[in-house]
């Protein structure tokens, strides 16, 4: 659980680095909002990453294995091409901080195929519940760092410095991915490539049925949209002059305090629900939340700039999101099989980040033609035909006994959940 906590961290840590924290930094300089929305492109590499995923499921490094060689050598690459960023001027070479934001979250998305396939590899059935609540929180304690404590220093220190800062805490994942144990191989690896990347999409439709198979895609898709067009135009919102205009150090303190234990309390109570309501459940009642959450910030745009109400609206959008993401991944693990862990879990996640990064491109123009409290509102209707869908292939059965068993991983169960 330790190794999952900082092996989340790791993980968690490229990912504003390419997006809010850098949106924040080009709002400073004055870069347009359509060009900052159009840079949640920088992020297909997280929604294409399933493309490169069976090379880490086929081959092993020479050193720490086949899950933590990768994490090593993803990790340390990492660290150079944040570190680059220091290099760059958002106000007077846009291509260049493309290109370099590009880099780091294509070493970043091929960390989360390792992470994810060690995480989903190492935890046996009892573990998944909370193996998934404790990587999420790593993952959240990175974000709150990268988008609240990274603010607050950009207010005493130059950008370029916070960026060098940043990557030095990529060591916290390199060291953990040494010292964490290996996972124990209960199945055979791939014997060739075109195995690795032909077999998992075989199996994952065989044991799931063709058109249940299409529409649990199609629901990772939908079922965050709401919450990922909210999380695009944040920060613009929060720090724009057309927006509420508080100060970078005003966000991140909120952020990193009260934001960050919002977050730790959502994540563990999410961890624990989930081990009593099982992963159908968790989903309907942690996707409705994570809907209203957005409600908080329509009221914010209505009332306009406020100290108290920009604690709460934080705080719910922390709370509800750690909720839904602990029971997102632990129903994404319980997709996969072992024997293909790392493609498998890459192409789920990837179809996630479709909606944060692709989905979600237009949202910076979407909001200067509606104007922000429309936008939330629009944000909010995102986040329904996700629910709409999860009962076809995931109904409530609230008579039911909480099934905590993971199928994916048991070929014997008929049920994919």
């Amino acid at each position: 659980m330790a190794a999952l906590f900082f092996l989340g961290f790791s993980s968690g840590l490229p990912l504003f680095l390419t997006s809010k924290t850098l949106q924040a930094w080009m709002t400073v300089e004055n870069v347009n909002l359509g060009a900052i929305g159009l840079f949640s492109l920088v992020g297909l590499p997280y929604s294409l990453k399933f493309i490169w995923s069976p090379l880490l499921d086929r081959f092993i490094p020479p050193f720490l294995g086949r899950r933590r060689g990768w994490l090593v050598l993803t990790q340390g690459a990492l660290l150079v091409a944040i570190a680059a960023m220091a290099l760059q001027k958002p106000s007077q070479a846009l291509e260049l901080l493309a290109i370099n934001a590009l880099l780091i979250a294509f070493f970043s998305a091929t960390q989360d195929i390792a992470a994810d396939a060690y995480r989903t590899d190492v935890l046996e059935k009892p573990e998944m519940g909370a193996g998934a609540a404790i990587f999420v929180l790593g993952y959240r304690v990175a974000l709150l760092i990268t988008g609240g404590l990274a603010l607050i220093l950009a207010d005493k220190i130059p950008w370029p410095a916070v960026y060098l800062l940043m990557a030095l805490l990529m060591a916290v994942g390199l060291v953990s991915a040494i010292l964490a144990p290996e996972p124990i191989e209960r199945e055979a690896r791939p014997d060739s490539l075109s195995e690795a990347v032909s077999l998992p999409f075989i199996e994952f439709f065989q044991r799931n049925g063709q058109l249940h198979g299409l529409l649990i895609l199609l629901f990772i898709i939908l079922y965050k949209l709401g919450d990922a067009l909210v999380n695009n135009m944040s920060t613009p919102f929060l720090l724009e002059k057309t927006g509420l205009n508080f100060s970078p150090a005003e966000v991140g303190a909120i952020q990193g305090g009260l934001g960050l234990l919002a977050s730790i309390v959502g994540i563990l109570a999410g961890g624990a629900i989930l081990s009593k309501i099982g992963i159908n459940r968790s989903l309907w009642v942690f996707g409705g939340l994570q809907a209203v959450s957005n409600l908080a910030y329509l009221i914010l745009a209505q009332v306009g700039k406020n100290y108290q109400l920009l604690v709460l609206t934080i705080n719910i959008e922390n709370f509800c999101a750690g909720l839904g993401n602990a029971a997102f991944v632990a129903f994404l693990m319980s997709l996969c099989n072992q024997r293909f862990s790392a493609t498998q879990y890459a192409l789920l996640s990837s179809l996630m980040a479709v909606s944060r990064d692709i989905l979600v491109a237009p949202a910076g123009r979407l909001a200067e033609v509606t104007g922000w409290p429309l936008f939330f509102l629009i944000s909010i209707a995102a986040a329904l035909p996700g629910l709409v869908l999860l009962p076809v292939f995931a109904p409530w059965n609230p008579r039911s006994i909480p099934d905590m068993s993971i199928p994916g991983l048991d070929e014997q169960d008929d049920e994919p959940y």
